[in-house]
């Protein structure tokens, strides 16, 4: 193909991707099916790799992430982010109706109500009709620059089809994990033993600011757009604002709504006030507007907020109820967590019988007692929590809580890292929920994927000594399984189910279990369940390493030398490595048939010629790709990052290297490298 083909071929499948996603996600029109619609995206994500000089910025591939940003640029905001001035008192909303009424006498006042969103707030630029930047709040005068993760949410249009648009305009929206999004992101760290997130807020946030825009992809964050800004006036108010750019394909939430009075403002808060449970994600308050633009730019800002809009806040949902005992529960790494057990209550429209009190330090702190009444909040936790107690019906000589000493499952001392809040029990080998923690995450869908083998058929087979660790599955047998049953109780449901091992259930699974040996070598690390090593460290050190032999034998240095792995990730990988009954479960693994090694070349050490110094690579080169660049790199003692900073010794600068990374190189003092340069280095 050539390359006057090749973009001409780039240009159309772009525009036709990006059409067809305005029109299912803004006119709910499926042109074509999503088996069809994924053939196009990747055949144009071929094109792109084979001449990544064409592909523009508004290509649809990137939904998919895959970009790596160490640290995130600095930009001051065109327009700054004021924050608005809170309120809880439907006397200082009056209030507010006053002074916007006193500014401008003899005026109609209409305001626009919309509500908070208890998400993140982003400012996106646009050129051209094209998304060219995305900045995060931060101190409201300048943010970070986050375009390549912004750009992975699918609701935010990459391009915009409509006529009559700005050259240059900015929207402002809140980013947001929905709750649904949410509660499976936790059942899978349930799953696999890992801490839960808090919150969905938190959650949204802390994944906006990931290094690799690839895993923020698979977050599926989403986001509603709540504000326009231009140089030109072509919006008369803020509801006319608000519908031309959802007609222009942007997510915009239908909860605004125009008041023309005092009343009308507080029946929209009233009517909202259980109304927003039914809602996507959280919000905490409404949003109160003047709506005209003019009347806006008339009544200005103050130094910190805008003297044409108010929020009022919801107040924190909270109820109080018995506090009937405290258990604790043991992760797949030891860590002990302790849960308060209430008597059940609603709250948020859901019943809550069950509460996490983080670790001892929490228990300490709210001096709990047994039979207390405590206070449980919502507010932006989706996981309950109890924040106070009620004193005065504490019965007297209340039994104090103090935190267990031994391991409740398996009675081992429990200990507690220097500088850590967490209790953990040191029995890896012989505590019950640590074995079983490690056998879930080991078939989790993410690692081996063994679908057909759930929690309660482990417990089955870890009672009846079948399965003690993950290599225990290979030796399965029809013989053996056939038969086995015993009752499993829900803790949350409180009812038992039955799990029984009958013929077509024992075939399925043992079926499963010979298919989890197609996964690759990166699966298979991830699913060792290694401290720290996530299914994105496992993937780089699979790729870095191509075999599990390897990686056993490579000393620190080496470790190190892998992109974004760290001291406490190569600590924690010498420690396991180190242990003689987890190189015997590898090896027995290995034997099952397990792909422990990767197809990739494996890195053969040429020279130390690059020894000490780091490097970044970026752009397209004429003799390497960038693969075999970065190879030949790590392969003469280099080490390669995945940002400019002031610590950089080299950016190694290919045509077409965006410029962000040119003028940040610059500004810090970092040398630009040819590919000639580089070679010459190596002579």
């Amino acid at each position: 193909m050539t390359t006057e083909t090749a973009l001409q071929k780039i240009n159309q499948l772009t525009d036709r991707l990006n059409f067809l996603n305005f029109q299912y996600y803004n006119q709910s029109i499926s042109e074509i099916s999503d088996f069809d619609f994924d053939q196009l995206l990747k055949e144009l994500e071929i094109l792109e790799s084979q001449f990544p000089q064409f592909k523009r910025d508004d290509s649809p591939s990137q939904r998919v992430g895959g970009s790596i940003a160490k640290n995130f640029e600095t930009v001051i905001h065109r327009f700054p982010m004021l924050s608005l001035g809170n309120t809880y008192s439907e006397d200082e909303i009056k209030d507010f109706d006053e002074r916007v009424k006193k500014a401008l006498p003899n005026e109609p006042i209409a305001y626009t109500c919309e509500q908070k969103f208890d998400g993140v707030a982003i400012s996106i630029t646009y050129k051209n009709g094209i998304l060219s930047r995305a900045v995060t709040r931060g101190d409201g005068q300048k943010g970070d620059d986050v375009t390549a993760n912004v750009k992975t949410i699918k609701k935010i249009p990459l391009q915009i089809f409509a006529e009559n648009v700005p050259k240059e305009f900015e929207v402002r929206g809140e980013i947001y994990l929905s709750l649904s999004e949410f509660e499976k992101l936790n059942k899978e760290k349930a799953e696999m033993g890992e801490a839960l997130m808090a919150n969905p807020r938190n959650t949204a946030s802390g994944t906006l600011k990931m290094q690799d825009s690839g895993m923020v992809a698979k977050r599926n964050l989403d986001c509603y757009v709540y504000s326009f800004l231009c140089e030109e006036n072509i919006f008369p108010t803020h509801i006319s604002a608000l519908e031309s750019l959802k007609n222009w394909g942007f997510p915009v939430s239908q909860t605004y709504q125009k008041c023309e009075s005092i009343e009308e403002i507080f029946s929209y808060i009233q009517n909202w006030s259980s109304k927003r449970h039914d809602l996507p994600l959280f919000t905490d308050g409404v949003v109160i507007k003047v709506n005209d633009f003019k009347q806006q730019n008339e009544l200005g800002m103050t130094a910190k907020s805008p003297r044409w809009a108010i929020a009022y806040k919801y107040p924190s949902e909270k109820v109080f109820t018995l506090l009937k005992s405290v258990s604790y529960q043991v992760g797949r790494t030891g860590a002990i967590t302790p849960v308060a057990n209430l008597e059940p209550v609603q709250l948020g429209g859901t019943t809550v019988k069950r509460a996490s009190l983080h670790n001892a330090n929490e228990i300490e702190r709210l001096d709990l007692r047994l039979n207390d009444y405590v206070k449980v909040e919502k507010g932006g936790e989706i996981i309950p929590k109890i924040s106070g107690v009620d004193l005065e019906r504490r019965a007297s000589g209340a039994e104090k809580i103090g935190f267990i000493s031994h391991c409740p499952e398996c009675g081992t001392l429990l200990v507690r890292k220097e500088g850590e809040a967490q209790h953990y029990c040191s029995n890896e080998k012989d505590c019950p929920p640590q074995i079983k923690g490690r056998l879930e995450h080991f078939i989790h869908r993410k690692a081996m994927n063994i679908d057909s083998l759930g929690e309660g058929k482990i417990e089955v087979l870890f009672e009846n000594g079948l399965v003690k660790k993950p290599s225990d599955l290979y030796i399965l047998s029809y013989e053996k399984l056939i038969g086995l049953e015993k009752s499993i109780l829900d803790i949350e449901s409180g009812t038992e189910k039955k799990v029984s091992f009958r013929e077509k259930t024992v075939n399925n699974l043992l079926e499963a279990i010979e298919k989890s040996k197609e996964n690759p070598f990166k699966n298979v690390l991830f699913a060792l369940g290694i401290r720290f090593v996530g299914a994105t460290v496992a993937e780089k050190l699979a790729h870095y390493f191509t075999n599990i032999d390897a990686l056993i034998q490579a000393d620190e240095a080496t470790l190190l030398q892998v992109p974004d792995i760290g001291e406490r990730i190569v600590n924690s990988l010498k420690e396991y490595f180190s242990q003689a009954e987890n190189l015997q479960m590898i090896e027995d693994l290995k034997a099952a048939g397990l792909k422990l090694y990767s197809d990739n070349e494996p890195i053969i050490s040429e020279s130390q010629k690059l020894e000490g110094l780091s490097f970044v690579v970026s752009g397209v080169f004429e003799k390497f790709s960038r693969e075999e660049i970065t190879a030949k790199i790590i392969a003469n003692g280099g080490r390669i990052l995945s940002g400019v900073s002031a610590k950089l010794n080299y950016l190694l600068a290919g045509q077409n290297m965006g410029p962000a990374k040119m003028e940040k190189a610059e500004k810090l003092g970092v040398k630009l490298l040819s590919e000639e340069e580089l070679l010459k280095m190596l002579e």
